[in-house]
This record gives structure tokens, sequence and C-alpha cells, in this order.
């Protein structure tokens, strides 16, 4: 049998979406388990002992922001070889609010979703959780065209040429080539790279996004510009169309 690429658990108290979501996760690679409730998610992740929770914000015994600080509270080191100890954690919400989403990310989440969420989606956020937190298989390498990345050794490359960053600087860096070809948020990135320790200041994305592309697309001399602005949206690192391939 093949080794999955990660183990999940998927909360949700939705029957059918549960098990479609169950289903189709087993197919792309990852061993699931899943739960109806947020008692019964607390007991599978102490049971099971997953690489990532996908957790459903509406829950009939309590919401999912009450599941994940009480597994920040609660639960011990998570060991997954590689990576954090932090259990990562997606939300799956129907709202589509600042304010649920700030609650959900100081709450100790990783990211979230929106319903409805196409399939490709969850798990391309899946996978760039993983990434990020070291979860699931991953030699610490972020490749995106010329561009690379070692977070083991904390090293980047453009064209092969060093390129000399912050600590903060190369965290960013980092959370947009985790997350290549997909627009993320000022707010996202602020949550990620600074765990607002800037008191939610969005301005200081935007001096850091600036830092950086000076040094990774500026600085290389007729490189394809990698990192991009959506504007009213938020920023996002696209990959060459041949790296895609």
């Amino acid at each position: 049998m093949d080794t999955p690429e990660a183990s999940l658990l998927v909360v949700d108290d939705e029957p059918n979406i549960r098990e479609l979501l169950s289903a189709s996760l087993r197919f792309v690679g990852f061993k699931v388990v899943s739960a109806g409730t947020g008692a019964d998610a607390l007991a599978a992740v102490a049971r099971e002992r997953p690489d990532l929770v996908v957790l459903d914000v509406m829950l009939p015994d309590m919401n999912g922001f009450a599941v994940v600080r009480r597994l920040r509270e609660e639960a011990g080191p998570h060991p997954r070889a590689g990576g954090d100890d932090r259990l990562p954690v997606l939300f799956l919400t129907a709202k589509d609010g600042v304010e649920d989403k700030i609650s959900g990310l100081t709450a100790g989440g990783d990211d979230y979703v929106t319903k409805p969420f196409s399939l490709e989606e969850l798990i391309a956020r899946i996978r760039a959780i993983l990434r990020r937190t070291g979860g699931g298989s991953d030699d610490g390498r972020l490749v995106a065209g010329d561009l690379e990345l070692d977070t083991v050794g904390h090293q980047v490359l453009r064209a092969g040429r060093p390129v000399s960053l912050s600590p903060t600087e190369f965290k960013l860096l980092a959370y947009l080539m985790a997350n290549a070809d997909r627009v993320v948020s000022k707010l996202q990135i602020l949550d990620h790279v600074w765990a607002y320790d800037f008191g939610g200041d969005l301005s200081i994305v935007e001096s850091y996004i600036s830092y950086v592309r000076r040094k990774v697309d500026s600085g290389a001399d007729g490189a394809v510009k990698l990192i991009h602005t959506v504007r009213g949206v938020g920023y996002v690192l696209r990959r060459p169309v041949q790296a895609q391939l």
C-alpha cells in the first residue's frame, strides 16, 4: 500500500459534507478520519494524532474556535518529524466577514476556507499548510522558477545567486512560496508572518512586500517578476509557466 501523503482529521456536523470531504481527500492520497462534534474532534486528535485538522466553525456542541483553544491549552507537544509541535488547523466557515476570519486566526487557526468552496482549493490550501508547518513529506526546499528557498539552511537563491534577506523578509518570502499561485490577503500574511505583533497594522505588510520584491525581483537582472499585487485582494507569488509543467 502507498504511504499516505499526510494524516487528516475532518470535522463537520453535516454527514454529507463530512463524507464527501473524507472520500475526496482519501482519493488524492491522504489518510482521513472524521468527527461530527467538537468533543469527538478533541478525542480523535488525542487518539489519531493527525498532521492537520480540517475544522468546521459551526458545530452542535461548541464552535470550531473553542475546539482550537482547547487543543492549544490541553494538548501536549504534537510530534511530527521535521515540523513544529503545533497541530495545524484549517477552518471551514460559512461566514465571510473580517471579524470571523480574525477570530479564527487569532484562536490558533492556520488558514480558512469560506463555504461554498471547491475541492481543488481546499486541497491546495491543505498542502500549503503542510509545507509551511512540516507536516507530510517535504525536504524543506521551496522552488518557483529560478527562485529557491531552503527553510532548513535558511538560504535563498535567485538564478543561482544568493539573496540576502532579514529574518522577517525570509519568513514572508517562505509564506508566499508555500502558497505559490494562490492570492493571500494582507490579513493572512500579517497573521502568519507577524502573529499580530504589530497590532493588526496592515501597512507593515505593504512595506515588507516592497522590501522583498526589491531584493527578489528588482535585484534579478532580466528575470521574470514573481511577486504580484492583486488590487483589493492581496499578493501572489506566481511561478513561471514552464516551472508548472
